[in-house]
């Protein structure tokens, strides 16, 4: 069971610094990494690591 919190709070932990960092990609006009790594942190992972 530990184990299990444990993975789910790093795949959350990788969800926020993906969202995070395609923020900060955004703020520099990157137009085709940005969308794709808030994508995957608001809409993969951070889902996964709540369910």
């Amino acid at each position: 069971m530990e184990t299990i919190r444990r993975f789910r709070k790093w795949i959350m932990v990788a969800g926020l610094v993906s969202i995070v960092i395609g923020y900060i990609l955004l703020g520099q006009n990157s137009i085709s990494l940005a969308p794709v790594l808030l994508v995957f942190g608001y809409c993969i992972l951070v889902p996964i690591a709540l369910i």
